[in-house]
């Protein structure tokens, strides 16, 4: 036999189960699908010798691109001193083909950053002839220290595996790598 409640009003699930919000929580959770599958993309600012400035997070979809000012919002913002002044800019921005746009040059150059992005092979040459920028070879080679800095964020299996249900707490176990990159760094120095 089953039994039927029937007294009283119907209480709204709202009321009794809390919604969480948070304004800095992207809605997709900074999942989303691409050619590798489900994946997030982390994108990481370095100085010349591999120590991380700067990350944001994306879906697994999102241009690169897209999240290049968001970056460099956050290196602004973050990379200051006890008195709020900045303590490291970069001088150069090192980034595949996949960032190489004018709006992108125009915007590292109003910011006093050299672009170091090589041009893409559709490109024409009177395109790169107009770009008026040169390409510098020996400081694009020094690009494999980004590529470094991921490989011992790869060490981490919460980073490499992403644990984390929402973008936030993933931030935090990137931010948690860091310093841990931090310490181990202070730790070789004595």
């Amino acid at each position: 036999m089953v039994r039927r409640w029937h007294g009283g009003p119907r209480r709204s699930l709202r009321r009794w189960r809390r919604q969480k919000k948070d304004a800095s929580e992207p809605s997709d959770h900074a999942l989303g699908r691409s050619h590798g599958g489900f994946s997030t993309k982390i994108h990481l600012l370095c100085d010349d010798q591999g120590h991380p400035l700067a990350c944001h997070l994306t879906g697994g979809q999102t241009h690169e691109a897209a999240a290049l000012v968001e970056l460099l919002v956050h290196a602004d913002e973050t990379v200051v001193d006890e008195h709020g002044r900045r303590v490291a800019w970069p001088r150069k921005l090192a980034g595949d083909k996949g960032y190489r746009a004018a709006w992108i040059d125009e915007l590292l150059l109003k910011l006093g950053i050299t672009p170091v992005i090589p041009s893409k092979k559709d490109e024409s040459p009177k395109a790169r002839r107009q770009r008026g920028l040169p390409f510098d070879r020996n400081a694009y080679r020094q690009r494999n220290v980004i590529e470094r800095l991921v490989g011992r964020l790869k060490e981490c299996r919460r980073i490499l595996t992403r644990f984390e249900k929402t973008a936030r707490n993933y931030h935090a176990m990137l931010t948690l790598a860091f310093i841990r990159y931090y310490l181990m760094l202070g730790a070789k120095a004595f």
